[in-house]
This record gives structure tokens, sequence and C-alpha cells, in this order.
């Protein structure tokens, strides 16, 4: 990873002040305020840079050298700061490097995508943080997925930047993912595909298999990490949007008490549509997978169309999904959702 053209590990400081020509101000008054005009970002070009960043849990070191032969091989420039890992309980590094090091990927003038390595926990610890910086001049497109739907929120609502739900590069780097998905997202990447069609939805109600187009900003992921920003200044805002949900490991009680909460809590209020994607693992100590029928009686109890069978999630199927970007959402016995990719041009 030595070089300057291929797998660059750059130098980071410490302290409070990066070296990225950010400002940040202090105070719950400096918060940024929300920006409704949705930002496009800039299309990759071979030999652009791409900050690697860690959020959440850490990578190995097998896994960053990875995800730079896996970048270096879509003709990219991976750049691993030098100490992205550190000391702490649970995450990559302390909170402090961990927002140094994502807003330094914010703010680089010479990069083009933040590319997150792993998910895990630990990103809803960074948005106090984030909370304090004004947005830069030019934006740049997020890449992740699971405990990235934290960052995913802030960037979507509070700066109006356009992301990508998509696979970690830890999953890339160590050879997994389906060649499809890998080819698809690239092709969003470099400017190649201007929308992207999902024919696999299935009709969950009876409002979902009535015909009719449904249109708004496709918006959502990990359903765990956007019900855990409940009560926050970063909750999801679901008026006027398709939310989609994703989760791994959760068993039907923690899906329907997630879904409950959120209910009660006002988190479907002018929701347009809700679709499900994958939901991987989560048995009952008896081996058998309740979550199915609680999704099933949601669907059944809701006032807005549920649609399931959604390709994306912490399963095989983890096509890319634009969030930020207008979607429109065909309703019907064989329903389908287009959604724009969110790049410039």
């Amino acid at each position: 990873m030595n070089g300057k053209s291929r797998g660059t590990r750059e130098k980071t400081t410490s302290g409070a002040k990066a070296t990225t020509g950010d400002k940040t101000t202090t105070g719950a008054k400096a918060a940024a305020k929300p920006r409704f005009k949705n930002v496009t970002w800039p299309k990759i070009k071979p030999d652009d840079i791409i900050d690697l960043v860690a959020p959440g849990f850490g990578p190995t070191p097998k896994e960053i050298r990875g995800a730079v032969k896996f970048l270096r091989a879509w003709g990219l420039n991976p750049r691993v700061p030098v100490d992205l890992l550190g000391p702490d309980i649970l995450c990559s590094n302390s909170d402090e490097k961990r927002f140094q090091l994502l807003r330094k990927a914010l703010f680089a003038k010479d990069s083009k995508a933040i590319w997150c390595l792993r998910g895990g926990y630990g990103a809803n610890r960074l948005l106090p943080y984030l909370q304090r910086l004004k947005p830069p001049a030019s934006n740049k497109v997020l890449i992740g997925y699971s405990d990235v739907t934290t960052v995913h929120l802030f960037l979507n609502q509070q700066w109006g930047w356009n992301t990508i739900h998509g696979p970690l590069l830890d999953r890339f780097g160590a050879g997994a993912g389906r060649s499809k998905d890998k080819k698809e997202l690239k092709q969003c990447l470099f400017g190649e595909r201007d929308f992207l069609q999902f024919t696999e939805l299935r009709p969950l109600n009876q409002k979902a298999q009535a015909s009719g187009i449904v249109r708004g900003r496709l918006t959502g992921g990990n359903l765990t990490t956007w019900t855990s920003a409940i009560g926050t200044a970063w909750a999801g805002k679901p008026q006027g949007k398709i939310l989609f949900f994703e989760d791994i490991g959760e068993q039907g009680r923690k899906v329907d008490r997630m879904l409950v909460q959120l209910e009660q809590s006002g988190g479907f209020k002018g929701l347009k549509a809700l679709i499900f994607g994958e939901f991987v693992g989560g048995a009952q100590p008896n081996g058998r997978y309740v979550w199915p029928d609680v999704l099933r009686r949601f669907a059944d109890e809701a006032p807005f169309p549920v649609f399931d069978h959604f390709p994306a999630g912490h399963g095989q199927s983890q096509r890319p999904v634009p969030f930020g970007p207008m979607a429109v959402l065909k309703k019907g016995k064989r329903p389908e959702l287009t959604v724009k990719v969110g790049s410039q041009g």
C-alpha cells in the first residue's frame, strides 16, 4: 500500500483541527441546518482517489489489503489513513480519531468518494461531532450499509447529499459478493448508469397490490440503526419518502418491537411506501423464524403500501441502492421500483 498513485497511505493529523480546510463550530446553535435540495455527486474516473474509512468496527489488516487490491483492480487509487486503527473498547479507533478521519475524508478536495470498510457499531457516537460541521463547498458519494445507515441519515438529511447504500469493502476485498452486484455498482459510480430498476419486489398488502404509482425520495437502511435514532436530532424523516429496511440477527419479537416503536413515535407519518430488504438470521431457540410472520402482520395493519423481496441487505443479494434521488414505485401484482442513481450529468 505504498506509492503515490496506488493504495496511498496518507498522513493524518491529531488534535482538534483537521488539515482539510473545514470549519467547525461549537454549541447547539451552530448545528448545520438541513438542506432539502439534494446534491448530486461527481462521477468517478480512473485513477481517482477513494478515501477508505471505518466509522464503526475496525477491519483486519488482511481486510484492508483486500479492499485496496479490489479498488486497484477497478483502476482507482484507494487511500488508507496510517492511523485508521487504534485502541478502543468497541470500534476501530477512539471517537475523536474516527471523527477526524471521517471529517478529513468528507472535506478532502482531491478524493471523489468515501467507501466504508466495515459496519458493526459506532457511527452514532460521531453524530454530535458531525453536527458541528458546516458542509464543504463540494460533495462526494458515500458507500456503505449496516451501521453506516447513521452516516447516510446525516448526509441525506443534514447536508442534502445523495449517497449509495451498498456493499462494504471488507466484503468485496475478501472476494465475496455477486459479480453482477459489483458490476452494477461500478457502473453507477463511473456514470455508466442513470437509473436502476428493481423488479424483484413482492406486494405484501392490498395497498401494494392495487395499481398505481408512488413517487418519493428513497431512504432507509438497517432497521436497528434507523430505530436507534428515534428521539435524537438525527431521527429519520419519513414524510413523502419511500422507506427501505433490512437487518441481520434479529428475532421476530425484536423486529416487531422496532416496528411498533417506529409506528408509535410517528416514524411512519406521511410515508409513501415501505420496502423490506433481506432479513438474515434471527432464528428462535427452537430454530423457527418468526420475523416473516411479523412482517406480514405489519403489512396487513399498515396504512401504506408494503413490499418485500428487495435485493439488498446483509444477504447474498447486495445491489446498490441510491439514497436521496427521486424514485418511482409502480404498484400492482408485478411491482417495479425505478431510482435515479444520484450522480451528476
